[in-house]
């Protein structure tokens, strides 16, 4: 059931290897060969787009101005809903160990806005002959924070799209997000982006897409609600299946096995490496 392509997705970059939503974790993913980067979008106080998983600095990677400690206890008042781009690009997220990625390489950096990772790596591709990628872009919104860690669906949609209309990637972007009520938005404003509907939870696949309204691009669940049932519904429904974030070798090759369209790792170079190898198999 191997597919003859599969979308290799860097999560975050490559957050196994490299400072996760940073610009030199995206080139490493290139380097590797990924088809797409994958990352997350949180929005400033002065309306920036800004890469990054969380809207406050993470005790697990982040180091305040002057080194300020930041543990568990007080990241969630280090918003950055709260603070101005300068003041977001003074925090460091490269340097702290990571407890749960231990080969991360450390290194001083910020978190980028969006628009600096698409200049970035446009001019990378451009200046290195390589080619092209997709940009796989979570919207990190959820109801009940609205207005405390980021702005209503209809502002942090309408921020997002005022980037995107500045550079020629749409038939490249892929928007995707688990709260329904943004997806519904984003499909209504604008219905040529690609949309990925990011699941979690166990519950049934056609009552999820029901509850949408609509048939999005890509259905991208959690690895271990994948199997032969949900791929078959999604091919039927013309539906690309690409669930997340597989990084053990057992699980890629399960995954992968199973036929699915896409991958999304912290190691894309180990999913690179396990999906030739099955390809070579394969014959």
């Amino acid at each position: 059931m191997l597919a003859d392509h599969i979308d290799i997705q860097g999560h975050r970059g490559c957050r196994g290897l490299m400072p996760e939503n940073t610009i030199p974790g995206f080139i490493r993913a290139l380097k590797f060969g990924v088809t797409t980067l994958e990352m997350d979008v949180v929005i400033a106080a002065d309306y920036s787009v800004v890469v990054s998983h969380d809207p406050f600095f993470h005790h697990y990677i982040s180091i305040g101005p002057d080194r300020l400690e930041i543990n568990e206890k007080n990241m969630h008042t280090h918003n950055m809903f709260k603070m101005d781009y300068p003041t977001i690009a003074s925090y460091d997220v490269g340097l702290k160990p990571h407890i749960k990625f231990p080969l991360q390489r450390k290194m001083p950096i910020i978190k980028p806005k969006l628009s600096m990772v698409f200049d970035t790596i446009e001019a990378y591709l451009k200046a290195n002959m390589l080619p092209t990628v997709q940009y796989s872009i979570e919207i990190k919104r959820k109801a009940k924070y609205d207005n405390q860690f980021h702005p209503d669906a209809e502002i942090f949609i309408g921020e997002v799209l005022k980037v995107l209309a500045k550079y020629d990637l749409n038939e490249r972007i892929i928007l995707q997000c688990f709260d329904i009520e943004t997806l519904q938005l984003i499909h209504q404003k604008k219905p040529d982006i690609k949309l990925a509907y990011l699941i979690a939870s166990s519950s049934n696949f056609e009552d999820n897409i029901d509850r949408l309204g609509f048939v999005p691009d890509i259905y991208s669940p959690a690895h271990k609600l994948v199997d032969t049932e949900l791929l078959q519904y999604c091919n039927e429904q013309g539906m690309k299946l690409i669930p997340w974030t597989i990084n053990e070798v057992s699980d890629l090759k399960r995954i992968m096995l199973l036929g699915v369209h896409g991958i999304i790792s912290d190691y894309p170079d180990r999913a690179i490496k396990i999906y030739k190898g099955l390809q070579l198999s394969k014959g």
